[in-house]
C-alpha cells in the first residue's frame, strides 16, 4: 500500500497578504477602511515614493514657468522638474515624520515606518485628482478649486483614520496630530498665494 502523504492546512491569516500598489493607491478611494486595516503596520515607502515623483512631475507640469522653460531648453525643463520632484519627495517624508512625532507625543504607539509612509501615500493619492485637473486648467478655476476642497477635506478623514488606526488614539488627538501639517501643505499646495 502507497504511503499517504497529507497537506496541512493553510492556516487562515499565516501571513500578510501581499498589497499590491494599485489596489493600495485606488483601494484608498473606493474602500479606504479596508485598506488602512489591510495596510496597518506595514511601511509601504515604494508606493509613498512613486507617488510623490508622479504627483511632483504633474505639479511641475502645471506650472506655466516649466512650459516657458520647455521652449528655450528642453533638458533644462527636465531637470527642473527632477529637482521639483525631489524636493516634493523630501517635504512629504518630512511630513510623515512630523505626523508620526505628533502622535508619539500625543499618546501614540505606532511604528514609524507604516505611519509616516501611509500618511504621505494618502495625501497624495487623495491630491492626483486635482493635480490632473490643474494640467489642463488654470489653477484659479472652479473644477480645481472644487476638487481642492474635496480632495482636503478627503485626505484629512483619511489622515485621521491613519492616526487613529496606527497609534490607538481618540479621534479628537488624531486630528490634532495631523492637523497642522496638513493645513501647511494644503496652504502652500492646493491654494498656494497668488492663486485666487
Amino acid at each position: 500500500m502507497p504511503p499517504t502523504t497529507t497537506t496541512a492546512p493553510r492556516t487562515p491569516g499565516a501571513g500578510p497578504r501581499r498589497l499590491f500598489w494599485h489596489r493600495l493607491i485606488l483601494g484608498l478611494w473606493y474602500r479606504p477602511v479596508e485598506v488602512l486595516d489591510e495596510a496597518r503596520d506595514r511601511s509601504v515607502w515604494g508606493a509613498a515614493m512613486f507617488l510623490c515623483l508622479l504627483c511632483g512631475a504633474l505639479g511641475t507640469l502645471a506650472k506655466d514657468s516649466f512650459w516657458a522653460q520647455w521652449d528655450v531648453s528642453p533638458s533644462l525643463a527636465l531637470q527642473a522638474m527632477a529637482i521639483g520632484s525631489a524636493a516634493v519627495l523630501l517635504a512629504s517624508v518630512l511630513l510623515g515624520l512630523v505626523t508620526h512625532a505628533i502622535a508619539r507625543r500625543l499618546g501614540g504607539n505606532g511604528r514609524i515606518g507604516p505611519t509616516a509612509s501611509l500618511f504621505v501615500l494618502i495625501f497624495w493619492a487623495t491630491d492626483l485628482p486635482r493635480l490632473v485637473l490643474d494640467v489642463w486648467l488654470s489653477a484659479s478655476s472652479v473644477p480645481v478649486r472644487a476638487a481642492a476642497s474635496v480632495t482636503t477635506a478627503f485626505g484629512c478623514a483619511l489622515a485621521t483614520l491613519l492616526i487613529r488606526g496606527q497609534h490607538h488614539l481618540p479621534t479628537r488627538k488624531a486630528v490634532a496630530s495631523v492637523s497642522i501639517q496638513m493645513i501647511a501643505a494644503v496652504a502652500l499646495l492646493k491654494f498656494p498665494p497668488g492663486s485666487g
